[in-house]
Protein backbone atom coordinates (compact mmCIF):
# COMPACT_ATOMS: atom_id res chain seq x y z
CA UNK A 1 0.00 0.00 0.00
CA UNK A 2 2.41 2.24 0.65
CA UNK A 3 4.59 1.81 -2.18
CA UNK A 4 1.42 2.48 -4.15
CA UNK A 5 1.14 5.62 -2.35
CA UNK A 6 4.48 6.95 -2.88
CA UNK A 7 4.09 6.18 -6.72
CA UNK A 8 0.83 7.81 -6.89
CA UNK A 9 2.44 10.96 -5.13
CA UNK A 10 5.20 10.97 -7.91
CA UNK A 11 2.45 10.78 -10.79
CA UNK A 12 0.88 13.36 -9.53
CA UNK A 13 4.25 15.75 -8.84
CA UNK A 14 5.10 14.52 -12.46
CA UNK A 15 1.71 16.12 -13.74
CA UNK A 16 1.37 19.36 -11.99
CA UNK A 17 5.32 20.48 -12.86
CA UNK A 18 4.51 20.83 -16.45
CA UNK A 19 1.39 22.43 -16.06
CA UNK A 20 3.11 24.87 -14.24
CA UNK A 21 6.22 25.62 -16.52
CA UNK A 22 3.38 25.84 -19.30
CA UNK A 23 2.11 28.19 -17.36
CA UNK A 24 5.19 30.25 -16.60
CA UNK A 25 7.12 30.36 -19.64
CA UNK A 26 4.25 32.16 -21.96
CA UNK A 27 4.65 34.74 -19.10
CA UNK A 28 8.18 35.12 -18.83
CA UNK A 29 8.75 35.25 -22.79
CA UNK A 30 5.80 37.63 -22.90
CA UNK A 31 7.69 40.29 -19.92
CA UNK A 32 11.07 39.98 -22.17
CA UNK A 33 12.42 43.19 -22.92
CA UNK A 34 10.82 44.09 -26.22
CA UNK A 35 14.07 45.69 -27.92
CA UNK A 36 13.47 45.27 -31.49
CA UNK A 37 10.25 47.44 -31.21
CA UNK A 38 11.62 50.12 -28.83
CA UNK A 39 14.39 50.11 -31.61
CA UNK A 40 11.87 50.30 -34.34
CA UNK A 41 10.21 53.07 -32.36
CA UNK A 42 12.82 54.89 -31.59
CA UNK A 43 14.46 55.36 -35.20
CA UNK A 44 11.12 56.16 -37.18
CA UNK A 45 10.44 58.62 -34.98
CA UNK A 46 13.69 60.29 -35.21
CA UNK A 47 13.92 59.48 -38.96
CA UNK A 48 10.10 60.27 -39.87
CA UNK A 49 8.81 62.40 -37.64
CA UNK A 50 12.13 64.34 -36.23
CA UNK A 51 13.99 64.11 -39.40
CA UNK A 52 10.49 65.43 -41.53
CA UNK A 53 11.02 69.28 -41.38
CA UNK A 54 15.09 68.84 -41.72
CA UNK A 55 14.51 66.69 -45.21
CA UNK A 56 12.19 69.73 -46.50
CA UNK A 57 14.98 72.04 -45.25
CA UNK A 58 18.14 70.06 -47.03
CA UNK A 59 16.11 68.62 -50.20
CA UNK A 60 16.38 71.38 -53.54
CA UNK A 61 12.99 72.43 -53.77
CA UNK A 62 13.17 71.95 -57.52
CA UNK A 63 12.83 68.29 -56.37
CA UNK A 64 9.51 68.81 -54.51
CA UNK A 65 7.52 72.09 -56.49
CA UNK A 66 5.13 73.91 -53.65
CA UNK A 67 2.12 73.23 -55.27
CA UNK A 68 3.41 68.74 -54.91
CA UNK A 69 3.57 67.10 -52.03
CA UNK A 70 6.90 67.56 -50.40
CA UNK A 71 9.69 65.08 -48.85
CA UNK A 72 8.22 65.65 -45.19
CA UNK A 73 4.64 65.42 -46.19
CA UNK A 74 5.86 61.52 -47.44
CA UNK A 75 8.01 61.01 -44.05
CA UNK A 76 4.73 61.85 -42.23
CA UNK A 77 2.74 59.67 -44.60
CA UNK A 78 5.06 56.80 -43.77
CA UNK A 79 4.89 57.67 -39.87
CA UNK A 80 1.25 57.49 -39.91
CA UNK A 81 1.27 53.92 -41.03
CA UNK A 82 4.39 52.80 -39.04
CA UNK A 83 3.91 54.36 -35.91
CA UNK A 84 -0.03 52.85 -35.20
CA UNK A 85 1.07 49.04 -36.54
CA UNK A 86 4.12 49.47 -33.63
CA UNK A 87 2.04 50.62 -31.13
CA UNK A 88 -0.46 47.89 -32.13
CA UNK A 89 2.63 45.17 -31.62
CA UNK A 90 3.46 46.70 -28.61
CA UNK A 91 0.19 45.84 -26.89
CA UNK A 92 -0.23 42.72 -28.62
CA UNK A 93 3.08 42.12 -26.44
CA UNK A 94 1.87 43.11 -22.85
CA UNK A 95 1.49 40.48 -20.25
CA UNK A 96 -1.69 41.45 -19.39
CA UNK A 97 -5.13 41.87 -21.36
CA UNK A 98 -6.09 44.80 -22.55
CA UNK A 99 -9.46 46.49 -23.32
CA UNK A 100 -9.56 46.08 -26.90
CA UNK A 101 -11.94 48.48 -27.51
CA UNK A 102 -10.24 51.46 -25.65
CA UNK A 103 -7.20 50.64 -28.07
CA UNK A 104 -8.87 50.44 -31.10
CA UNK A 105 -10.63 53.65 -30.57
CA UNK A 106 -7.40 55.54 -29.62
CA UNK A 107 -5.71 54.28 -32.71
CA UNK A 108 -8.01 55.14 -35.14
CA UNK A 109 -8.22 58.83 -33.65
CA UNK A 110 -4.36 59.07 -33.78
CA UNK A 111 -4.76 58.10 -37.19
CA UNK A 112 -7.16 60.86 -37.98
CA UNK A 113 -5.24 63.44 -35.66
CA UNK A 114 -2.18 62.56 -37.81
CA UNK A 115 -3.85 63.15 -40.41
CA UNK A 116 -5.26 66.59 -40.13
CA UNK A 117 -2.02 67.40 -38.82
CA UNK A 118 0.12 66.20 -41.74
CA UNK A 119 -2.27 68.66 -44.15
CA UNK A 120 -1.69 71.82 -41.80
CA UNK A 121 2.19 71.21 -41.38
CA UNK A 122 2.82 70.90 -45.04
CA UNK A 123 0.95 74.01 -45.87
CA UNK A 124 3.00 75.67 -43.06
CA UNK A 125 6.06 74.78 -44.13
CA UNK A 126 5.72 76.16 -47.57
CA UNK A 127 4.78 79.59 -45.75
CA UNK A 128 8.05 79.07 -44.35
CA UNK A 129 9.66 78.60 -47.51
CA UNK A 130 7.77 81.79 -48.58
CA UNK A 131 8.80 84.21 -45.57
CA UNK A 132 6.76 82.94 -42.61
CA UNK A 133 8.32 83.54 -39.37
CA UNK A 134 7.31 80.77 -36.54
CA UNK A 135 8.24 83.01 -33.45
CA UNK A 136 5.58 85.44 -34.62
CA UNK A 137 1.84 84.87 -34.16
CA UNK A 138 -0.38 84.42 -37.52
CA UNK A 139 -1.47 88.13 -37.59
CA UNK A 140 1.86 89.62 -36.89
CA UNK A 141 3.73 87.32 -39.71
CA UNK A 142 4.95 90.27 -42.25
CA UNK A 143 3.70 88.02 -44.89
CA UNK A 144 -0.07 87.50 -43.32
CA UNK A 145 -1.10 90.47 -41.44
CA UNK A 146 -1.15 92.40 -45.16
CA UNK A 147 -3.23 89.97 -47.04
CA UNK A 148 -6.56 91.37 -48.75
CA UNK A 149 -9.60 91.16 -47.54
CA UNK A 150 -8.97 90.88 -44.36
CA UNK A 151 -10.82 87.20 -44.21
CA UNK A 152 -8.27 85.81 -45.40
CA UNK A 153 -6.18 85.60 -42.16
CA UNK A 154 -8.95 84.00 -40.31
CA UNK A 155 -8.79 81.26 -43.00
CA UNK A 156 -4.75 80.88 -41.71
CA UNK A 157 -5.62 81.22 -38.54
CA UNK A 158 -7.96 78.24 -38.61
CA UNK A 159 -5.13 76.27 -40.44
CA UNK A 160 -3.10 77.31 -37.56
CA UNK A 161 -5.98 75.76 -35.39
CA UNK A 162 -6.09 72.74 -37.32
CA UNK A 163 -2.56 71.98 -37.20
CA UNK A 164 -1.07 72.98 -33.71
CA UNK A 165 -3.90 72.80 -31.92
CA UNK A 166 -6.80 69.94 -33.13
CA UNK A 167 -4.21 68.08 -34.70
CA UNK A 168 -2.02 67.90 -31.81
CA UNK A 169 -4.54 67.02 -29.24
CA UNK A 170 -5.79 64.28 -31.29
CA UNK A 171 -2.34 63.23 -32.29
CA UNK A 172 -1.19 62.94 -28.70
CA UNK A 173 -3.37 62.24 -26.44
CA UNK A 174 -4.29 58.82 -27.92
CA UNK A 175 -0.60 58.11 -28.29
CA UNK A 176 0.23 58.75 -24.30
CA UNK A 177 -2.86 56.97 -23.90
CA UNK A 178 -1.65 53.68 -25.27
CA UNK A 179 1.53 54.54 -24.06
CA UNK A 180 0.38 54.52 -20.16
CA UNK A 181 -2.34 51.24 -21.39
CA UNK A 182 0.29 49.36 -22.09
CA UNK A 183 2.71 51.00 -19.17
CA UNK A 184 -0.54 49.37 -16.68
CA UNK A 185 0.48 45.59 -17.59
CA UNK A 186 4.47 46.33 -17.05
CA UNK A 187 4.80 44.72 -13.80
CA UNK A 188 5.91 41.82 -12.39
CA UNK A 189 6.87 40.41 -8.61
CA UNK A 190 9.84 38.23 -10.45
CA UNK A 191 12.79 39.97 -9.92
CA UNK A 192 14.84 38.96 -13.01
CA UNK A 193 11.83 41.13 -14.56
CA UNK A 194 12.90 43.87 -12.99
CA UNK A 195 16.07 45.20 -14.27
CA UNK A 196 16.27 46.90 -17.73
CA UNK A 197 19.30 45.17 -19.79
CA UNK A 198 21.69 47.43 -21.92
CA UNK A 199 19.88 47.42 -24.85
CA UNK A 200 16.90 49.31 -22.38
CA UNK A 201 19.99 51.94 -21.20
CA UNK A 202 21.30 52.44 -24.83
CA UNK A 203 17.64 53.69 -26.23
CA UNK A 204 17.67 55.39 -23.14
CA UNK A 205 19.00 58.62 -24.44
CA UNK A 206 17.64 58.73 -27.90
CA UNK A 207 14.12 57.92 -26.78
CA UNK A 208 14.03 60.76 -23.65
CA UNK A 209 15.74 63.33 -26.07
CA UNK A 210 12.60 61.83 -28.83
CA UNK A 211 9.96 62.72 -26.18
CA UNK A 212 11.35 66.06 -25.37
CA UNK A 213 11.01 67.59 -29.07
CA UNK A 214 7.89 65.85 -28.87
CA UNK A 215 6.44 67.64 -26.10
CA UNK A 216 8.31 71.47 -26.82
CA UNK A 217 7.29 71.05 -30.72
CA UNK A 218 4.35 69.90 -30.08
CA UNK A 219 3.29 72.30 -27.09
CA UNK A 220 1.85 69.06 -24.73
CA UNK A 221 3.75 69.57 -21.59
CA UNK A 222 0.71 69.73 -19.79
CA UNK A 223 -0.56 66.14 -21.33
CA UNK A 224 3.33 64.74 -21.13
CA UNK A 225 3.27 65.29 -17.21
CA UNK A 226 -0.21 64.29 -16.63
CA UNK A 227 0.89 60.89 -18.08
CA UNK A 228 4.08 61.20 -15.59
CA UNK A 229 2.30 61.49 -12.95
CA UNK A 230 -0.26 58.85 -13.79
CA UNK A 231 2.36 56.65 -14.32
CA UNK A 232 4.15 57.51 -11.04
CA UNK A 233 0.60 57.21 -9.43
CA UNK A 234 0.70 53.54 -10.91
CA UNK A 235 4.25 52.34 -9.74
CA UNK A 236 3.25 53.01 -5.81
CA UNK A 237 -0.07 51.96 -5.72
CA UNK A 238 1.17 48.40 -7.96
CA UNK A 239 4.21 48.70 -5.16
CA UNK A 240 1.57 47.96 -2.47
CA UNK A 241 0.78 44.66 -3.92
CA UNK A 242 4.52 43.35 -4.08
CA UNK A 243 4.48 44.53 -7.78
CA UNK A 244 7.77 46.52 -9.62
CA UNK A 245 7.69 47.50 -13.25
CA UNK A 246 9.67 45.20 -15.18
CA UNK A 247 12.44 46.16 -17.85
CA UNK A 248 9.66 47.48 -20.29
CA UNK A 249 7.72 49.62 -17.91
CA UNK A 250 11.41 50.59 -16.10
CA UNK A 251 12.28 51.98 -20.26
CA UNK A 252 9.23 54.13 -20.38
CA UNK A 253 9.33 55.41 -16.61
CA UNK A 254 12.79 56.41 -16.77
CA UNK A 255 12.74 57.80 -20.55
CA UNK A 256 9.96 59.96 -19.36
CA UNK A 257 11.65 61.14 -16.19
CA UNK A 258 14.36 61.84 -18.37
CA UNK A 259 12.27 63.85 -20.52
CA UNK A 260 11.02 66.11 -17.29
CA UNK A 261 14.85 66.95 -16.96
CA UNK A 262 15.24 68.21 -20.54
CA UNK A 263 12.34 69.87 -20.84
CA UNK A 264 13.09 71.83 -17.63
CA UNK A 265 16.58 72.73 -18.93
CA UNK A 266 15.18 73.97 -22.25
CA UNK A 267 12.92 76.08 -20.26
CA UNK A 268 15.87 77.36 -18.05
CA UNK A 269 17.68 78.46 -20.69
CA UNK A 270 15.27 80.38 -22.39
CA UNK A 271 13.19 81.97 -20.11
CA UNK A 272 14.34 85.40 -20.45
CA UNK A 273 13.77 85.35 -24.27
CA UNK A 274 11.42 88.50 -24.91
CA UNK A 275 10.27 86.91 -28.34
CA UNK A 276 9.60 83.92 -27.03
CA UNK A 277 7.87 84.78 -24.26
CA UNK A 278 5.62 87.23 -25.97
CA UNK A 279 4.70 84.52 -28.15
CA UNK A 280 3.89 81.66 -25.51
CA UNK A 281 2.11 83.91 -22.49
CA UNK A 282 0.65 81.21 -20.61
CA UNK A 283 0.66 79.98 -17.32
CA UNK A 284 3.62 77.11 -18.49
CA UNK A 285 6.33 78.48 -20.86
CA UNK A 286 7.91 75.53 -23.44
CA UNK A 287 8.76 77.61 -26.56
CA UNK A 288 9.10 75.20 -30.10
CA UNK A 289 12.68 74.44 -31.13
CA UNK A 290 11.47 75.30 -34.60
CA UNK A 291 10.38 79.00 -33.75
CA UNK A 292 13.90 78.59 -31.70
CA UNK A 293 15.44 78.36 -35.14
CA UNK A 294 14.02 80.97 -36.80
CA UNK A 295 14.45 83.53 -34.41
CA UNK A 296 18.08 82.81 -33.06
CA UNK A 297 19.62 80.45 -36.28
CA UNK A 298 17.85 80.94 -39.68
CA UNK A 299 17.89 84.65 -39.28
CA UNK A 300 21.78 84.76 -38.56
CA UNK A 301 22.56 82.88 -41.80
Amino acid sequence: METVRKRRGNDLDTDSTPGVLKENEPQKKQQRFHSDLWLFLTLQNWILDFGRPIAMIILPLEWFPLNKPSAGDYFHMAYNVITPFLMLKLIERSPRTLSRTAVYLCIITFVMGASIHLVGDSINHRLILSGYQLHLSVRENPIIKDLKPASLIDSFELLYYYDEQLGHLMWYVPFFIVLFIYFSGCFSSAEEQKKMPVSGWLLLGPSALYYWYLVTEGQITELFLLTFLAMVAMVMHQRRKGLSPDGNGLFLLYSFSVTVLLVALWVACLWSDPVLRNKYPGLIYVPEPWSYYTLHIKETH
